[in-house]
C-alpha cells in the first residue's frame, strides 16, 4: 500500500473513531455544571489579588508556555531539535495554549463564575488538542497529525462554546468538553501503550501524564488539602503540577533525538 493510500485510510480510521465517540456521548444524559465548582478552598487576598493563591499559581503556565514557543521559534535548524515541521507546528499551538491558560484561568479565578470559566477552558482544549496532533505526528503519521492539528482545535473550542450557550439557554451540557478533555488524554495514553515513538524520551510522556492524574486528584481535593494547614489548595497545587507537565514536555523535546540515528552511533 502506497504512503498515500496509507495517510487517506487513517484519515478515515480517524473520521469514523471520532464520529462513533460522538454519537456515544450523546446517547448519555445531559452532563451539568454545578455552581459549586467555583467554591474554591483559598479565598485569601495577598496584595490585592482576590483568590491569590489560585490566580498567582498560573505563573508557572505562562512562563513554561512563553518558553515553548522560543524554543520553537528560534532558528531554523529542525535536525539539531529534532522536531519535524509538522511537530512544531502542533507543539507550538500546544506552548501556546498552555501560555493563553494563564492569562485565562487568573482572570477566571479572580471572580469565579460560568462566564468567566469559558476563558479558563478554551485555551486549555487548544492544548490538549495540539498536543493529541502532535503525538499522532509522532506516532503514527506526520501528515495525519498535520492534518489533523485544526480539526482538532476546532472541536475543543466548539465544545467549550457549546457548552456556554447551553448554559445561556439554563440547560447547560459538559458532555462535549468532557470529550475533549479526558477523551484527548485517553487517546495519548492508548498511543502511548501501543505505537513506539521516533524519538528518544518517549517514555518521558509517561512522567507527563503521571502528573497529570495527580494534578487532577488535586482539584478533586482542593478542600481536603486547603485544610491539612490552610498552606496552599488542591487547586493551587493541581496549577502548579500541570506546569510541572508542560515544563517535562518542552524537557523531553530539547533533550530528545532520532532514536534510529542514536542506534547507529
Amino acid at each position: 500500500m502506497s504512503a498515500a493510500a496509507t495517510s487517506r485510510r487513517q484519515i478515515w480510521v480517524a473520521t469514523f473513531g471520532a464520529a462513533l465517540l460522538l454519537g456515544l456521548v450523546a446517547l448519555i444524559p445531559r452532563i451539568h455544571q454545578p455552581l459549586s465548582y467555583h467554591d474554591f478552598a483559598d479565598k485569601r487576598v495577598f496584595l490585592g489579588i482576590a483568590n491569590a493563591g489560585d490566580v498567582l499559581s498560573n505563573l508557572g503556565f505562562l512562563f513554561v508556555g512563553f518558553a515553548g514557543m522560543f524554543f520553537l521559534l528560534r532558528g531554523s535548524n529542525l535536525e539539531k531539535t529534532s522536531v519535524s515541521p509538522a511537530e512544531r507546528r502542533s507543539y507550538f499551538f500546544f506552548f501556546l495554549g498552555v501560555f493563553l491558560t494563564a492569562f485565562g484561568s487568573a482572570y477566571y479565578h479572580l471572580a469565579p463564575d460560568n462566564a468567566r470559566l469559558v476563558w479558563d477552558r478554551l485555551p486549555m482544549t487548544i492544548g490538549f488538542m495540539a498536543l493529541l496532533a502532535a503525538i499522532i505526528s509522532e506516532r503514527v503519521d506526520q501528515r495525519l497529525g498535520a492534518r489533523l492539528l485544526a480539526p482538532l482545535i476546532a472541536a475543543g473550542i466548539a465544545s467549550v462554546l457549546y457548552w456556554r450557550w447551553t448554559d445561556l439557554r439554563g440547560n447547560d451540557d459538559l458532555r462535549f468538553y468532557g470529550l475533549v478533555q479526558y477523551g484527548s488524554l485517553i487517546a495519548v495514553l492508548v498511543l502511548l501503550l501501543l505505537t513506539p515513538s521516533r524519538y528518544t524520551r518517549g517514555k518521558d510522556l509517561f512522567l507527563v501524564a503521571g502528573l497529570y492524574v495527580l494534578a487532577k486528584a488535586f482539584e478533586a481535593l482542593d478542600h481536603p488539602v486547603f485544610a491539612l494547614g490552610q498552606v496552599v489548595s488542591g487547586h493551587t497545587l493541581k496549577h502548579l503540577f500541570v506546569a510541572l507537565a508542560c515544563f517535562f514536555i518542552l524537557r523531553m523535546l530539547r533533550g530528545r533525538c532520532v532514536a534510529l540515528l542514536l542506534r547507529r552511533r
